[in-house]
């Protein structure tokens, strides 16, 4: 039985323009809407499978205000059975930050004996890109860690993960219990039905106050580069421009 433990971020919907807040410091999402990372979705749906398979249990959590209870309950609904929030403004936290106060709530679950065999998180926060979390959490906990997870199955309290890179799959054997950072691609986040919703909205948030006061990010500001130059050659009208086309084919190698 694997108990999963699976670590989400309220963070601003990047799929549209990136604005940045006022000073600068933070990607503002009162336009654009908040959600939670694919990389997060995937974690979720990876927790599920891996839960399902042995009997385990999967629990969400969070650090965040009460309006980061919107994507616990979103997980809720896709097959998290427990949600926890710690009580923080999560602007105010850097990356050791985080890692220290989830570090604190995995470490009172084993003290009470309820102890996670897994845990994942996503490989990057979309708002900060700070791909710090899951590797300082690993440390802190002294578990293995595996970055970049897209697949993986739990077989007698050891893991097989499996990473994508530019040259091939990369598998690796992995005792529990472990933390894995989750890349998107591997895995399809499911969508919730009526009756993942409806229990969702029932369901009670578990809220504990941090131990530790952060130290922040020491990050100086976010900023958004301006998009690309693109130039736009015409080759001509009608059929005079078919020479020129086949040229540029040509060029770029999809004809000889």
């Amino acid at each position: 039985m694997t108990d999963v433990l699976v670590c989400v971020k309220r963070v601003p919907d990047t799929s549209g323009e990136v604005v940045l807040t006022a000073d600068g410091d933070a990607v503002d999402g009162r336009y654009a809407g908040w959600t939670m990372s694919a990389h997060e979705e995937c974690a979720v749906e990876i927790a599920a499978g891996v839960a399902g398979d042995s009997g385990g249990s999967v629990t969400v959590l969070t650090l965040g205000d009460e309006d980061s209870v919107e994507q616990l309950r979103a997980a809720l609904a896709v097959g998290a059975g427990e949600a926890v929030r710690i009580d923080a403004r999560a602007d105010d936290y850097g990356p050791a930050d985080v890692a220290g106060a989830i570090a604190e709530v995995a470490r009172a679950r084993e003290a009470a004996g309820q102890g996670f065999g897994l845990i994942l998180v996503g490989n990057d926060a979309a708002d900060t890109g700070d791909h710090q979390v899951g590797i300082r959490l690993a440390h802190l906990l002294g578990r293995p860690v595996v970055a970049g997870a897209q697949e993986v199955t739990a077989a007698d309290d050891r893991l097989e993960v499996r990473v994508g890179t530019a040259s091939g799959t990369e598998v690796y054997d992995v005792p529990m219990p472990a933390v894995l950072t989750v890349l998107e691609g591997g895995v399809e986040p499911r969508y919730p039905n009526i009756s993942g919703r409806m229990k969702a909205k029932k369901a009670q948030i578990e809220v504990v106050e941090p131990g530790v006061a952060p130290q922040g990010s020491g990050r100086l500001g976010l900023r958004v580069l301006p998009p690309p130059e693109s130039n736009v050659e015409v080759l001509g009208e009608g059929a005079a421009a078919a020479p020129s086309l086949v040229a540029v084919l040509r060029e770029i190698g999809v004809v000889r």
